[in-house]
């Protein structure tokens, strides 16, 4: 059975909270979810293979309930049912510890709690962690729950993350807005057409109609520096890792995910102090479809699901992770503290559906990164190679960066960006439908503000596991502005894609003015040459013998990140753009170079 009610907060304020028993009464140990989604809406991702159409969220509470849990699903703070304002991210520690004080008060509580939920729900169990509740005995957290939102998820590289608009509009429609009016207008706004019309202003941006959404968008993108709003619990799990001591904590992400480094980074953080327990897997998958095994444009097997490979399937590898830390008289096998699938090893061929045969396998490790790792440098040289050998003499290759016209987004690490941009890999190639792109298109690479690299054929097969850095020697006729790296696996021409196929593996981005502090930010002098670090997300490929490993550098990469304007203006303002003639230098005292963790 099931009841709603409404649970005060510290503040006097009331969230809507839904209760699922179990059969047969008594004190149950209790999961918990929070969403900003509805408490009983359907969820998109909840589903399996065996069972594609999504569920409500009511559903799934109710089969864990029958399993012998008491369930707990609640709308975060000025979402749907629950009273207050909402403030993306902000609020949900002391809601969630509150929300479990509470749930510990009831008589059908045993005492133990363990959270569970993806992305925003996966956020705030990391806040709620913060807290220290007492009787928070396990954390089951999926593609979210911040490390440092700073770094990946709010920003990344000093950069705005845009799908951060592309979110506070849909949920603003979604729940956000009580007045028809205002909700009408904001219906009327085409997404589109705004962010051809970038940059924005306070009252001058489709948010304007839900000026609660404008607000908490626009505090964010304007705090371009790490200060103490970026060090609140919700948004920093990494500054307080002791927190998690003996909570036994799941971390599971997909590589096309933005918050694959937030996973990494939390299962370090955690895994590597003493006390800490930890578990991760990572997936070639989008942004909770663990259950899909294609993203974008290329396919990975049926090897690449969770279902029938990890577990039974989504619902049951839960429960098996509840059942061994709440429910110790039922037998709960061991699991590798790290899975991952590393992607590549397929025949390259195109599937009936059009996708290029990538393929992959899982992996297991004892640790991450894993063990036996070793770094690999291979250099930029002027004539676009790529090798392990240092370049000799001086050269220095500049291209224009045109803020009006920025390189397109083609896939990646992305969520909430539809419809202007998609995750996963693609063939590094625009077309009519691809955003910001301009006739006539065609493949990035042949772009003159996109400097390519690349290896010979490789002799023989390369696994890439883990964190790529990209140590590049800069300079720009600007005193602020961008340096974008992509990682890519450049198949050779075939029958199938008689031009080869250039696909899109990992990518990041640097914003100058940090790149000696994210907390003192310094414009670049005039002629200065300065050493930057890229750091894309997180990766594993395998790169077949015959194909080569390409590095694609540039300055923009469009809507995934906001633009530079080049002038060194405040973060999120909207004054003018001007070009800048960026340069990156390669030599042997200059060594600009892409680092790869190889796995023997």
């Amino acid at each position: 059975m099931s009841s709603t009610f409404m649970v005060a907060m510290r503040d006097g304020v009331c969230l809507a909270t839904d209760v699922y028993l179990p059969p047969g009464g008594g004190p149950a140990p209790v999961l918990l979810e929070r969403t900003p989604y509805g408490r009983d809406a359907v969820s998109r991702r909840e589903r399996t293979a065996s069972q594609p159409q999504p569920r409500r969220r009511g559903e799934l509470a109710r089969e864990f309930a029958a399993t012998g849990y008491a369930v707990v699903v609640q709308d975060c703070r000025g979402r749907h049912g629950s009273e207050g304002t909402f403030t993306k991210y902000i609020g949900e520690a002391s809601d969630g510890a509150d929300t479990l004080a509470w749930i510990r008060g009831q008589p059908w509580c045993n005492g133990d709690v363990a959270a569970f939920g993806m992305s925003y729900s996966a956020h705030t169990q990391t806040a709620l962690a913060s807290q220290r509740p007492a009787g928070l005995r396990a954390l089951f957290l999926e593609a979210g729950g911040f490390s440092n939102a700073y770094r990946g998820g709010i920003r990344h590289g000093g950069a705005f993350e845009l799908k951060q608009a592309t979110w506070a509009l849909r949920n603003a429609l979604d729940g956000g807005v009580q007045d028809e009016q205002a909700l009408a207008a904001l219906r009327r706004e085409d997404i589109r057409a705004w962010f051809h019309a970038l940059p924005w202003a306070r009252g001058r941006s489709p948010l304007q109609w839900a000026p609660e959404y404008e607000d908490y968008l626009f505090q964010q993108w304007e705090r371009g520096n790490f200060d103490d709003y970026w060090r609140q619990p919700e948004l920093y799990a990494a500054g307080d890792y002791a927190a998690y001591r003996d909570v036994p904590t799941f971390l599971m992400c997909g590589w096309w995910d933005p918050y694959a480094q937030t996973t990494t980074d939390n299962y370090a953080g955690i895994a590597h102090q003493a006390g800490g327990r930890a578990w991760m897997v990572l997936g070639p998958w989008t942004h909770g479809e663990r259950s899909v095994r294609h993203a974008g444009d290329v396919d990975f097997g049926p090897a690449a699901v969770l279902d029938g490979q990890l577990a039974a399937d989504f619902t049951r590898m839960r429960l098996e992770w509840f059942d061994r830390w709440l429910r110790p008289d039922r037998k709960a096998a061991e699991w590798p503290r790290v899975r991952y699938f590393r992607m590549g090893g397929g025949s390259g061929e195109r599937t009936p559906e059009g996708r290029l045969l990538h393929g992959g396998s899982w992996q297991a490790a004892a640790d991450w990164p894993v063990p036996g790792t070793q770094d690999l440098a291979l250099y930029l040289h002027a004539d676009g190679t790529l090798s392990s050998r240092k370049p000799q003499g001086e050269s220095v290759l500049r291209y224009e960066f045109d803020s009006e016209h920025p390189v397109p987004t083609l896939g990646g690490s992305i969520t909430s960006g539809e419809p202007l941009m998609f995750p996963g890999a693609y063939d590094q190639s625009t077309s009519e439908g691809t955003f910001a792109a301009t006739a006539p298109y065609g493949p990035l690479a042949e772009r003159d503000d996109v400097l390519v690299f690349q290896t010979e054929p490789l002799a023989e097969d390369l696994e890439v596991t883990g964190t790529v850095l990209v140590r590049l020697w800069i300079s720009s006729s600007a005193p602020d502005t961008d340096f974008t790296a992509k990682l890519v696996d450049v198949y050779p021409p075939s029958a199938d894609w008689p031009q080869g196929f250039a696909m899109n593996l990992t990518d990041g981005i640097l914003r100058c003015r940090y790149r000696r502090s994210w907390e003192r930010p310094q414009l670049l002098e005039p002629g200065e040459i300065a050493e930057i670090t890229i750091e894309p997300m997180p990766t594993s490929n395998l790169f077949r013998k015959g194909h080569r490993i390409r590095l694609d550098v540039s300055s923009s990469n469009f809507p995934r990140f906001d633009v530079n304007p080049n002038t060194g203006a405040p973060e999120g303002s909207d004054g003018p753009r001007r070009k800048a003639i960026n340069a990156v230098h390669v030599s042997g005292v200059h060594a600009s170079r892409l680092v790869l963790p190889v796995v023997p």
